[in-house]
């Protein structure tokens, strides 16, 4: 009975469609204590800074040499030829392009995974494009580049596609797909900014794919796809080796001690991804319902009330506050 009730508060505030939503969150439960700890998003708590001010101007169009530069900076990181690499407004767009773009039919996803996979699946009977998530989301699965790349071959055969989407992979070094390809593999990988480098605010992606590819997503996103900040700040952070170096390893280090927290309250977590946990339980809805009125915001699922995701907590206090709240304290 709780769960159900939990699961409609939910549903009621759209917390089952995406994480993030503090702002409903604090509507329905006004007298949880503050301030909110948002545990709700994969998104990295210790976001990235500049050592020193990144000059830029928001008065002018961005530069279009900028905007290259950040490409190849992009590309670099990822292993690739900056040629193959488009910068847009946050993967979450590119993604919503996919119909449109003229990728055969129908688009299959593989599940479970990102409600925006689902949206964009279309039509029926055995996929020629194929859409998943690298690592995987909400469960943290991680495929092995050879079982990838197999794929890769199974839908040439097909003459058809593979999409992966590598929101999450920054925080795997060498766990991307693309820098094996060639132009002419029939794959496009999307990267995301925000997740790893903790800037979602940004809104900053980009697309991995043939040439011909790239010019059909430009073509629906102008000569100006993305904003002088992301530019400059995208382009400072992909340089910042010692950062991703450091990150990387925190974000494990942290992600083992979120698992050793769960695991003393009964919450057994699964998943590769350190940047979130998911946990499978037959209380998940009463979960969710107790740490919200403790100012807590976690991610639960319409299609599985028994799952339950957690962020990374972004210190501390908030790993104390998280404790003592799944305590009942």
């Amino acid at each position: 009975m709780a769960m159900a009730a939990a699961m409609r508060q939910a549903e009621s505030h759209h917390f089952l469609r995406h994480g993030g939503r503090l702002d409903a969150a604090r509507a329905a439960w006004p007298d949880a204590p503050g301030p909110w700890i948002d545990l709700s998003t994969g998104i990295n708590p210790k976001p990235w800074q500049p050592a020193a001010p990144i000059p830029h101007d928001l008065g002018p169009l961005p530069d279009a040499g900028a905007l290259l530069a950040l490409e190849a900076a992009a590309a670099a990181h990822f292993g690739v030829a900056a040629e193959r690499v488009a910068a847009v407004p946050g993967s979450e767009i590119a993604l919503r392009l996919l119909p449109a773009i003229g990728l055969p039919e129908p688009i299959g996803s593989v599940g479970p995974g990102y409600r925006t996979h689902r949206d964009v699946a279309r039509g029926s009977g055995e996929p020629r494009t194929l859409l998943l998530a690298n690592p995987n989301n909400p469960d943290g699965r991680l495929h092995r580049p050879d079982a990838l790349l197999a794929l890769v071959e199974q839908q040439r055969g097909r003459e058809g596609w593979l999409v992966v989407d590598e929101a999450f992979a920054d925080v795997h070094e060498g766990a991307g797909i693309a820098a094996p390809l060639t132009p002419d593999d029939p794959v496009i990988v999307l990267r995301s900014f925000g997740k790893f480098f903790g800037l979602a605010g940004l809104r900053l992606g980009f697309v991995i794919a043939p040439p011909a590819v790239l010019a059909r997503f430009r073509a629906y996103l102008g000569d100006w796809p993305v904003s002088a900040q992301a530019i400059a700040w995208g382009t400072a952070a992909y340089a910042d080796g010692s950062w991703i170096a450091d990150t990387r390893a925190s974000l494990r280090e942290q992600a083992g001690r979120l698992d050793a927290l769960l695991r003393r309250h009964g919450l057994e977590a699964q998943g590769a991804c350190p940047l979130f946990r998911l946990v499978d339980h037959r209380d998940a809805g009463a979960v969710f319902e107790r740490l919200s009125r403790r100012g807590i915001l976690t991610r639960p699922f319409e299609d599985r009330p028994s799952w339950l995701r957690f962020g990374l907590p972004a210190d501390g206090a908030a790993f104390d506050r998280l404790d003592k709240a799944l305590a009942g304290g």
